[in-house]
């Protein structure tokens, strides 16, 4: 059976306003049943009851995508929930980002309207007959008790219009009326097989000082509350990433609250008693949360949510910064994966390309992370233009595509179905965005001039944004890509018209930039040289040289940004530096990781310096430095992974005792003296300099 064939969209309302809205219909089952499956979309959110339960653990539910091209549908088992006699389905809409009033032309998308919803409950009974029961207009609607919700902002519950029992057969449905039928958003309907975003874990505060509560880490989610007050009393919470001096929460790093949009809930007491909150349709980004209001506080426990990825790979060592580093990159990345991979929390919580490529192979090694990618690539498809064009974001609404974008972020369409495919072996991804891939190819050929291409954001965010331009790191993703497309094609079996097109890239890149005095000064210049390889094989361990003195003459401090941080780990540790590396990583000093963790970050930065160009306070919770710690699994614990195979190569560094890692059904652990590999497969060790072949199980290398 085709889904939601039958089901048609309805509402309560047509007003794109920003409460939220109560849809339900009761229906009767004659007999026991086999099974009952509930496949449902809720524009923007959606929280489904059956006869006053939950139906699931999930939150968040509906998928974010370009909604004119595609929706994507939930599909729920719900047999017990179902009983024999009258049951009833109650769904609560909210506005996620679908009615969205944030600026970068989503207040202006073309599709965004008012909360809506399609159903359908398939009930299937022991003698192979089904029922059907959908969404149509002999459904019942009223406002719901959340009167105000942002995805980006907050949420206002009032519990005085809390309608009882709306979820149950007893709802008196007096001053419900009739459900409308409605125009959907226009997408193709779909489904999509990825991890949920859940409730993952439940922390209590670390420290309280007047009204402000220290959660002792970075992270997204909310904050639940038992409270008790008389009816009309409130109790507000504002959210935050840093305090002042004095101890209040500072929320400059909001970029919207300067335009009165704060991350603020607020619920709104009914007077009966001990009553408990936690928001459903928003999530923030937060270490800290003032409260406010006149009622008392129960208790108070922050709720961590991102989607629910399992861990297949871990790192620890004898030094404690970089586990502590370590955590930070495991913390930023998850805490930015909701139900896409965006580029901070509390702000603008949307899915930069850069930012996600950047930090793919270290979410790789850590995470099951392949089906979210699967479902990010569709979004591409839906972003990308007949031209092959990408915008910066995606999901989009229009903008982007002109700004904020370019080839070191739109190279995400091919980098990260490469590196599914070099961790995994799956190349289904790479099949399936191919003739994307290819399109996006062409659009770089016609942005090019000589082969060079110019039209990116450029090592973004490093210490000085002019050391090395947008050309250099353009052009190198363009020779990567070129690269990469045709080992795709050999794979494929498809024809090879990129093994040329990247010699004429690399001379032309020789041409303009190896012979620029000043460039030679940038690390992130050199670094990206060696790491896309376009210095021929004579000249690498020069510029590696190169390179590694101008960190040491920068007393081990790192002048990168987003790209070149990405090249540098492996530019140097290919060549003999990773000594270097360490030194930088562990510098006490500004501009450095250990300098982040000393001073009480518990999440990756978006500015080595916390501020931009123009002074102004940036985000304490940014994915895109993690490169580090793709730097300890791959050259410190030495699990090296590419389309080759897996060769275990670790890098002894003198300060750090011993290391133990496991990624998949790899184990590597080292101290001074051996070195123990666990396997599942054979596969290839380099112990300084000295190869053995390892075959499946334990084994001990001398060192």
């Amino acid at each position: 059976m085709e889904a939601l064939k039958t089901a048609k969209w309805i509402a309560n309302s047509s007003e794109a306003g920003l409460r939220s809205h109560l849809l339900r219909k009761t229906f009767y089952i004659k007999d026991n049943i086999s099974r009952a499956v509930l496949r449902c979309c809720g524009l923007g959110q959606a929280v489904y009851h059956i006869n006053g339960k939950n139906i699931t653990d999930q939150v968040l539910v509906t998928h974010f995508t370009r909604y004119d091209i595609s929706v994507i549908y939930n599909t729920f088992d719900v047999t017990d929930f179902i009983t024999v006699g009258n049951n009833a389905i109650g769904v609560h809409l909210g506005n996620g980002f679908y009615n969205d009033h944030f600026k970068w032309g989503f207040n202006n998308a073309i599709w965004r309207a008012h909360p809506k919803l399609i159903l359908e409950l398939e009930i299937e009974y022991p003698n192979g007959e089904t029922e059907l029961i959908i969404s149509d207009s002999t459904w019942l609607a009223c406002d719901g008790p959340i009167v105000f919700n942002m995805m980006r902002s907050g949420e206002i519950y009032d519990a005085r219009l809390c309608k009882k029992g709306w979820d149950t057969v007893q709802c008196d449905e007096n001053d419900w009326h009739r459900a409308f039928i409605c125009r959907g958003a226009g997408g193709k309907l779909r489904t999509v097989d990825m991890p949920p975003i859940r409730v993952v874990e439940s922390i209590k505060p670390v420290k309280i000082s007047e009204d402000v509560y220290d959660l002792g880490q970075n992270i997204s989610g909310w904050i639940k509350v038992r409270v008790k007050g008389a009816c009309g009393s409130e109790i507000t919470m504002k959210f935050g990433e840093l305090i002042n001096s004095d101890g209040t929460l500072n929320d400059r790093i909001n970029m919207l609250a300067h335009e009165g949009v704060e991350h603020i809930d607020k619920y709104i007491l009914s007077g009966n008693g001990i009553e408990e909150y936690e928001p459903s349709f928003v999530y923030h980004g937060f270490r800290y949360v003032q409260i406010g209001g006149d009622a008392q506080i129960v208790d108070l426990t922050a709720r961590v949510v991102h989607n629910d990825f399992d861990i297949i790979g871990d790192f620890e060592c004898s030094d404690d910064m970089l586990n502590k580093i370590h955590s930070a990159a495991r913390r930023s990345t998850l805490t930015n994966y909701m139900d896409m991979p965006t580029d901070c929390p509390h702000r603008e919580q949307l899915g930069w390309t850069g930012d996600a490529l950047i930090s793919c192979e270290q979410s790789l090694m850590n995470y099951d992370i392949v089906k979210a990618y699967k479902k990010w690539m569709q979004d591409f498809k839906d972003a990308q233009r007949p031209n092959g064009q990408l915008p910066g974001v995606v999901p989009t609404a229009g903008w982007g595509y002109n700004w904020g974008s370019g080839p070191a972020w739109d190279s995400a369409i091919i980098m990260i179905p490469w590196q599914v495919y070099q961790n995994t072996g799956d190349k289904t991804l790479i099949e399936d965005m191919w003739d994307n891939m290819e399109l996006y190819m062409s659009f770089m050929a016609s942005m090019a001039d000589d082969y060079i291409v110019n039209y990116g954001l450029g090592d973004w965010c490093a210490p000085d944004y002019d050391a090395c331009p947008a050309a250099v790191t353009d052009t190198c993703f363009y020779y990567a890509n070129s690269l990469i497309m045709a080992k795709c094609a050999r794979l494929l079996n498809r024809k090879d018209l990129y093994t040329d097109l990247a010699k004429k890239i690399k001379t032309a890149y020789r041409k303009r930039f190896l012979d620029n005095d000043k460039l030679v000064k940038s690390q992130t210049f050199i670094a990206c040289g060696i790491y896309y390889g376009l210095y021929n094989d004579d000249e690498v361990k020069r510029m590696a040289d190169k390179l590694a003195r101008l960190v040491i003459d920068n007393d081990y401090h790192i002048d990168c940004g987003v790209l070149g941080t990405k090249c540098i780990f492996g530019a140097l540790s290919e060549n003999g530096y990773a000594e270097a590396l360490y030194k930088m990583i562990t510098n006490p000093t500004a501009p450095s990781y250990a300098y982040w963790i000393n001073d009480g970050m518990t999440t990756l930065c978006e500015q080595w310096g916390y501020v931009d160009r123009d002074g102004q306070e940036c985000s304490r919770n940014h994915h895109m430095f993690s490169e580090v710690d793709n730097w300890f699994y791959k050259y410190i614990a030495g699990i090296r992974i590419d389309e080759n195979g897996i060769v275990i190569e670790p890098c002894f560094v003198d300060e750090i005792e011993w290391v133990k890692a496991h990624h998949r059904d790899i184990q590597v652990e080292w101290n001074k003296e051996k070195i123990c590999i666990k396997t599942e497969h054979s596969l290839k060790a380099i112990i300084k300099g000295k190869e053995y072949m390892i075959e499946k199980g334990e084994h001990s290398i001398w060192i």
